[in-house]
């Protein structure tokens, strides 16, 4: 039994289940893997495709459109005027503005001709050499882009542009030109959709012909644009008669003009000759026979710029001739606006302006301008007699603005100007102003402060300055005769007489400083330091190194606008090479004295041209008015005249080149020669009254003066004058009889 118990419960043998293969387990695992590789790619490809498509989208959306009439005139900086005779309702608004000079970089050459003026084997040389698709596409060649995008990832060495024609001219005109990295990925976008936008705004002959007036042709010496100016330099000849072996010979070295032009390397140049001809050829262009002839042409080179085919805008063919003096100080102003804009230096902004672009709109009043340069060079309007002219060896300069600091002329010579932006004394220049100081830096300041009125009295007598009397009267006495009467006077017959001993007084009631400050930031001085924070400085114009001439007028322009000071400017508007306005010159201004005292000044001021013992009576005109101060520094150095009519604020200097007594009897007076200056064009402005112009505020009362006490006259004075006065300060009345 127990045998049988084991036979019966003995091991069955166990049915061989069905199962999967290892290797397809392994199959099955690398698959699963595969999906799982293949899925996170997608979703990362999802995502930094999207990412991408915002990142160029945002570019898409703030790209800077490219204008191409703004840059037909690309490397080159055009200076503008206004057109006097624009007529804005029936006139071209391209008249609205005259070119006055174009600016370039000495080694910068660039020459605009239009489309229609290149030939068409010229314009085929450059397209079948650098863009074939050129008039198929719209802008972009997206094969040799995405060639050009790997290049910058994995370099090859040698630059890959995989531009067309529209991508270069872009790049060319905006200065956009990073090739590496982040930048040169960021570059390329912007450059693809500027191009497309260029294509759906242009006609493909407007982007070849500003693509062939800026593609760069230099050496490596001259930086040499457009075809133009190329034909000039390398074959000595206009661009329109060039043959194929020239066009070929200039499309050809396109790739690396200083490198494989001519004059540089004629071996290369030849070899790339031969490269736009075999696309030329293979394009249909020229023939077989044109092929031969014109590879195995020899070129005749120039190499020089004796040859010019300088055309100044607007197809006018004219020499620019010397710099005036308005435009070697509006070069230096662009200059400086620039400077600012992208803080550079001055150097740096001189090179940017000389071959940027810009459009530099000027103030200037062209007939004026040269109407104050001849008369400037009359010596008749200088000396008393027939001088010889090399005995009469006396400088002067002389400036002219509106009421809102825009320089209308200014001339800084006698003689005919010989030197492009040498020194230029109306703006450059530092000379003592004399008594012409008085007015800004004593009697307005004080006079807003109420520290007198137009009939208030003062003694002529000096103060104590380092323990001396001081200052002397070089006007009404002489040093020898002690200088000081020791009367009392009116605050405007000190002012017509020019006596230095109330500005003195005023100077020491307000302190040196107050008036020193009230120079350099209410009236925009800029050649203060602080050794001229002192009596004598700010009493009579001793300055360590004077002032400038134009900003010693700009200063008066307070007088005959109701107390505002603007910037002194010879430029108004900027544009770079694209249209952006970089500089604007605003309405903005500083109320540097009340209205009121601005006034009472003007009316103050004419009694130094009007009376007969104002030291400005020669000035006086015929027609129109005037009020205005002259100015003589120690020892008769220096002598100025600043004179305000109802349209201009006008200033002269006359001196030596190095300090020395000037011989008054020799030249006439100041006052007499800024009026042979500007007589008669002040005689002939619109406006002949300052009512006109600058009409008394209400904050301003016209009273009759006693002139015995200067109260206001009342009822029993026998002797008074009209005088005038702030509302807020007017002096008490005088009842006494007299």
């Amino acid at each position: 039994m127990e045998q049988k118990r084991r036979n019966t419960t003995s091991p069955r043998r166990k049915k061989k289940r069905k199962g999967t293969h290892p290797v397809v387990h392994v199959i099955k695992a690398i698959g699963t893997l595969l999906l799982s590789i293949f899925l996170i790619v997608i979703i990362t490809l999802s995502i930094f495709g999207t990412v991408l498509t915002i990142y160029v989208l945002n570019f898409a959306d703030t790209t800077t459109t490219v204008t191409l009439e703004k840059n037909t005139q690309s490397n080159i900086t055009r200076f503008l005027y206004d057109n006097p005779d624009y007529d804005a309702e029936n006139d071209d608004p391209m008249d609205e503005h005259v070119l006055y000079y174009t600016m370039r970089n000495e080694y910068r050459h660039f020459l605009w001709v239009d489309l229609e003026n290149i030939p068409q084997v010229v314009q085929d040389a450059y397209v079948y050499t650098e863009d074939e698709r050129f008039y198929n596409h719209d802008g972009v060649d997206f094969k040799s882009t995405f060639a050009a995008f790997v290049n910058i990832f994995l370099p090859t060495g040698r630059s890959r542009g995989g531009s067309t024609i529209t991508q270069q001219t872009v790049k060319n005109l905006t200065g956009d030109n990073a090739t590496e990295g982040v930048s040169g990925i960021e570059r390329k976008i912007r450059e693809v959709f500027r191009s497309i936008n260029v294509e759906k705004t242009y006609t493909k002959d407007d982007i070849l012909q500003s693509y062939l007036n800026v593609v760069p042709a230099g050496t490596q010496q001259y930086d040499i644009v457009g075809v133009q100016a190329a034909a000039n330099f390398y074959f000595g000849k206009d661009v329109s008669e060039l043959d194929l072996a020239e066009a070929a010979c200039l499309a050809g070295m396109n790739n690396a003009p200083a490198y494989n032009n001519p004059i540089d390397n004629i071996k290369n140049n030849n070899i790339r000759r031969k490269y736009c001809l075999d696309h030329m050829l293979a394009a249909g262009a020229i023939s077989s026979q044109e092929y031969t002839e014109a590879l195995n042409e020899p070129l005749e080179l120039a190499g020089n710029f004796d040859y010019s085919s300088e055309t100044v805008y607007d197809g006018e063919l004219e020499e620019q001739g010397m710099t005036d003096w308005y435009l070697d100080a509006a070069i230096d102003e662009a200059e400086e606006k620039i400077a600012a804009e992208a803080g550079i230096t001055i150097q740096e902004a001189h090179d940017k302006l000389a071959d940027g672009g810009y459009t530099v709109y000027t103030g200037v009043d062209i007939d004026l301008q040269r109407t104050i340069e001849k008369k400037m060079q009359d010596a008749s309007n200088f000396t008393t007699y027939d001088m010889d002219p090399e005995e009469d060896t006396l400088w002067s300069a002389f400036v002219c603005m509106d009421y809102k600091g825009n320089v209308k002329a200014i001339c800084s010579s006698r003689k005919e100007k010989t030197m492009i932006r040498g020194l230029n004394q109306a703006v450059d220049g530092k000379r003592s102003p004399g008594s012409c100081i008085k007015p800004i830096a004593s009697y307005a300041p004080a006079l807003d402060q109420d520290l007198m009125t137009m009939s208030s009295f003062f003694n002529d007598r000096p103060i104590k300055n380092n323990g001396e009397d001081w200052p002397v009267n070089y006007s009404e006495y002489s040093k020898e005769e002690g200088n000081w009467s020791y009367k009392d006077m009116f605050t405007y017959q000190m002012l017509l007489k020019s006596l230095n001993t109330m500005p003195a007084q005023l100077i020491e009631k307000m302190t040196p400083a107050y008036s020193f400050n009230f120079l350099k930031s209410k009236l925009d001085i800029s050649t203060l330091d602080d050794r001229d924070c002192n009596l004598a400085p700010v009493t009579v114009g001793a300055f360590t190194e004077g002032l400038h001439l134009d900003e010693l007028v700009g200063a008066y322009m307070i007088f005959g606008n109701g107390g505002r000071k603007y910037d002194v400017d010879y430029v108004y508007r900027i544009e770079d090479s694209a249209g952006k306005i970089i500089y604007e010159k605003n309405d903005g201004y500083k109320q540097a004295i009340s209205d009121s005292t601005a006034y009472i000044m003007n009316r103050m001021m004419q009694y130094v041209i009007n009376d007969k013992e104002g030291t400005g009576r020669y000035a006086k005109l015929k027609k129109t008015d005037l009020v205005g101060k002259t100015g003589t520094s120690e020892d008769w150095c220096d002598l100025n005249f600043v004179g305000c009519t109802p349209d201009y604020v006008s200033g002269v200097w006359i001196g030596y080149e190095f300090m020395e007594t000037i011989p008054t009897n020799d030249y006439q007076n100041i006052g007499a020669i800024w009026k042979n200056i500007f007589g008669d064009i002040a005689d002939s402005e619109e406006n002949k009254s300052f009512n006109d112009t600058f009409p008394m505020p209400d904050t301003v009362v016209k009273l009759n003066f006693c002139t015995r006490t200067g109260l206001i006259a009342g009822a029993g004075c026998s002797s008074q004058i009209p005088g005038y006065y702030k509302a807020s300060n007017v002096p008490e009345y005088c009842y006494g009889g007299h």
